[in-house]
This record gives C-alpha cells, structure tokens and sequence, in this order.
C-alpha cells in the first residue's frame, strides 16, 4: 500500500523546506504555515487579489529560481510564537519573533547574505532593494498560482530522475539529487516512478480526500543544491532529455474535495478512493 514517507512546508517563499511530522490541509486547499512570508522587491506592487485568492509571481521578489543560494539557508518557524529561526550550516544566523524590530532584524540578515552571495549583483538591480518582508506569519498567500493546492510526488520519481541525472554526468559526477529539490508538500512511496502523473479522480491522503488537478511543471528552483545552494544538477534537461518528456514536469497537484484535515507521515495513500 503506497504511504506518505516525507511532509515539507515553506514558511518564506523562496526558503528551503522545513520538514514535518503532520502538516494541516486548509479547506481553501493551501497548507497551513505555507508560504505565509515573502520578501518583496522594492518596486513591486503588493500581491494581487484574484477573485479573493492571493497571486505572487516568482519575479515580485526573492525566489529560489533566480537566487538558489537561498537553498544553503535553513529555517524554521513556530506559528504559534510566530518566531523565525534561521540558520547556515551550524551558525545561528536569527532567531526572532516577528514584530517590527524583529521583521527588520530577519531582512536585513536575509538582504547582507543574498548581497554576499554569487546572487548578489542580481539583488542590486535597479528598484530592487530595500526588500520589504511582507505576510503576517498566519495566512498562506504566496503560492505561484492563483488557487492554492498541495503538491505531490513520488519517491520513484525522483530515483529515476536521479538516475537520468548520472547518466547524463557519469557516475563520479552524478549530482546530488533527493525530494528536497522539488519542493513538494507531500512525497510518497509504494508506487512506480511517474505513476502520479496518471493519477486522477479521487484520491485519498489518510483521512483526507484530495481530487486530482494537473501535473507539475518545474522550473530552474530545482537546480539548487539544498545543501550548498550551488546550481549542481541539470533536473530540467534531464526530465526532457534523458526521459523523453515534452516538459520538464515531476509530480501534480491536488485540491480538498471536502474540508481540509491532517497529513501524517504513515498515512496510507488510495488513488481512486
């Protein structure tokens, strides 16, 4: 029986994924604690409202697609304290709640790391800084689309990408590749590689019931090493390459056919429930 092996969320669009042992399913279909933050570049309008949905393109401000060391940062966040915390490698860069004091703290460390990053040229194109931190810390609303959804793929999925990768660079310089880089909410195992991409229907997360919406096509975020936030591994050329797809395209989102609910690592998954 196929099963949820990993859960992620990201608190600050672009940021790296914090892993969780359950993650809360809005009846909106956004996860709770998801994309709740964003930085803003200077000149950028403020999310759009879409038929009371928030919009936040990639290029309004930071992302993982353009500043992949953004990936090397790992953070955490309490949405109960609405408390940041946010590390590189075993320093403590933050650790602040989210007031006025503590909001200008998190983007000036944000802003001095981009700044000193290979990305930092890019970050001083014109009308581009001062970031501004926008989102309260509670609502999720910079997801790419207009509608929220959770996204998912499999663990096969990303072995056979993984193995397209390799070979592609050879076995001494295969690059690192593992669900992180997807920046999926939910991953799991007990299928076959692509096998979600067929899913449609009902499907069944635990005690929740998902319908299925359309794939996932991915862009240069999944690019990024997680660990080193270093452009190492070609994931685009290698979906369209090395397996023969017309896009670049790993996973598929879903949308709550009912009220929302809770994911658990564990949970059995039924496609067709």
């Amino acid at each position: 029986m196929p099963r949820i092996t990993a859960l992620y969320r990201y608190p600050v669009k672009g940021f790296t994924p914090e892993a969780r042992e359950t993650l809360t399913v809005q009846d909106d279909g956004r996860v709770a604690g998801d994309r709740v933050l964003a930085f803003r570049f200077a000149d950028a309008r403020e999310p759009e409202d879409r038929d009371g949905l928030d919009y936040w393109p990639k290029s309004k401000g930071l992302s993982l697609q353009d500043f992949p060391a953004l990936a090397a940062l790992r953070l955490s966040y309490d949405e109960t304290e609405r408390r940041v915390v946010v590390r590189l490698g075993a320093q403590l860069l933050l650790d602040t709640a989210l007031d006025e004091s503590g909001r200008r703290g998190f983007t000036e460390v944000v802003t001095d790391y981009v700044l000193a990053s290979p990305e930092g040229a890019r970050l001083r194109r014109p009308g581009r800084l001062p970031l501004v931190l926008v989102g309260d810390g509670v609502r999720s609303r910079f997801q790419d689309r207009p509608r929220g959804f959770v996204s998912i793929h499999s663990r096969a999925s990303v072995a056979e990408l993984r193995s397209g990768a390799a070979a592609g660079s050879g076995p001494e310089r295969a690059p690192s590749i593992d669900d992180r880089r997807l920046r999926s909410n939910v991953v799991v195992e007990g299928v076959a590689a692509r096998d979600e991409l067929g899913w449609s229907g009902p499907i069944r997360l635990g005690a929740v019931g998902f319908s299925a919406q359309g794939p996932i096509v991915r862009c240069l975020a999944t690019h990024a090493n997680p660990d080193t936030g270093h452009r190492d591994a070609p994931v685009l050329k290698t979906l369209t390459g090395a397996l023969g797809m017309s896009e670049p395209t790993l996973g598929r989102l879903l949308l709550p056919r009912g009220p929302g609910g809770t994911l658990r690592i564990g949970d059995e998954v039924v496609v067709g429930a």
